[in-house]
């Protein structure tokens, strides 16, 4: 783990190998002794702002956010620069954790980034979220364990709601909006729409750090007949007219191993906000694309389908849909999973 150097002056031997002796900790999980070491190093070079920063950093992977945040701000007073450090985006991350938001606009203004009502309008004054709308994303959920990687658009530089239905066994749902870090680990492209050159569109891969805002709409899952892509889709628009959606998941999921999936990947339809971009699950291995199309490409009518509804609605859904076209449409197996 890289540790970022901005001295003033050499520190001291003693600082430098209780601080490496700490990220091998990190790395190792064991986050109470690295914070001993850490914080020994604080107490050896107070004035150098990588002791305040590391610390943060620990706090940040601990979820301890006020720790995170006033760690991160003793170590943006000791600054030697006037923007662009990433002290100032993990405090902008405790910030966005803590709903802090006149310190977040602060710490993204600080980072060089534009940040909406960020002058002394009623906006800035009230402490109202950014809103910055930074379009779409994609976010890797629960990236220590059973990791996939979904769509969302991101609302400001930490956050992302989550626009595709998860898979239950990553314990999110559609709608849930979730705090990420900075770095991107991987990226999605999309294919060109109209672009000059015809280059396809790019996008980051963030990992989630933690649940932000909880849905409370369940994710059901129900296995469909849809004689053709054009039924499915009309479920999927009936859901979303509601309100809610509907994804096709025979077709919108892949596995990729976590090689594949941290790296640069095709997503062969939409421009990231859109319903049928692939979301990924990663597993060992290399196991390939997962579908129920037909190996010839042909139309498979039976798929498995990620419904995001309340209980109330999600049978009437269902019956609207096959009543709309019953020759060609069926419903069965309904299940809530998340």
């Amino acid at each position: 783990m890289r540790i970022f150097g901005r001295v003033r002056q050499r520190p001291s031997t003693d600082w430098r190998l209780a601080t490496n002796r700490a990220f091998s900790l990190i790395d190792d999980g064991r986050y109470e002794d690295a914070g001993a070491l850490l914080t020994r190093a604080a107490d050896l070079e107070p004035w150098l702002s990588e002791s305040w920063f590391n610390l943060a950093l620990l706090h940040k992977f601990r979820h301890d956010w006020e720790q995170a945040r006033a760690a991160g701000l003793r170590a943006v007073a000791l600054l030697e620069r006037d923007a662009g450090a990433p002290d100032w985006w993990n405090v902008g991350i405790a910030a966005t954790a803590l709903q802090d938001w006149p310190l977040a606009r602060r710490a993204w203004q600080a980072y060089g980034l534009r940040v909406p009502g960020n002058g002394h309008g009623s906006l800035a004054a009230s402490g109202e979220p950014l809103g910055m709308n930074l379009g779409g994303a994609a976010v890797r959920l629960s990236p220590d364990g059973e990791a996939e990687v979904v769509w969302g658009r991101r609302l400001d530089p930490a956050r992302i709601e989550v626009l595709n239905i998860p898979l239950p066994s990553s314990g999110r749902r559609w709608g849930e909006v979730v705090l990420h870090d900075g770095a991107p680990r991987g990226e999605r492209t999309t294919a060109a729409s109209g672009s000059p050159g015809g280059r396809p569109s790019v996008y980051p891969v963030f990992d989630e750090i933690e649940l932000w805002a909880p849905s409370s709409v369940p994710t059901w899952v129900v296995l469909i007949e849809a004689a053709t892509q054009a039924d499915r889709d009309a479920l999927e628009r009936l859901a979303a007219d509601a309100g809610y959606a509907a994804e096709d998941w025979s077709s919108s999921v892949r596995l990729l191993c976590r090689a594949c999936s941290e790296s640069r990947m095709p997503s062969e339809e939409g421009d990231g906000l859109a319903l049928h971009d692939p979301h990924d699950h990663s597993v060992p291995g290399h196991p390939g694309p997962l579908g129920h199309t037909a190996p010839d490409g042909l139309w498979s009518p039976e798929r498995e389908c990620g419904l995001a509804a309340p209980g109330s609605l999600v049978r009437g859904l269902l019956d609207g849909w096959v009543a709309d076209s019953p020759d060609t449409r069926d419903w069965r197996d309904l299940e809530e999973v998340c």
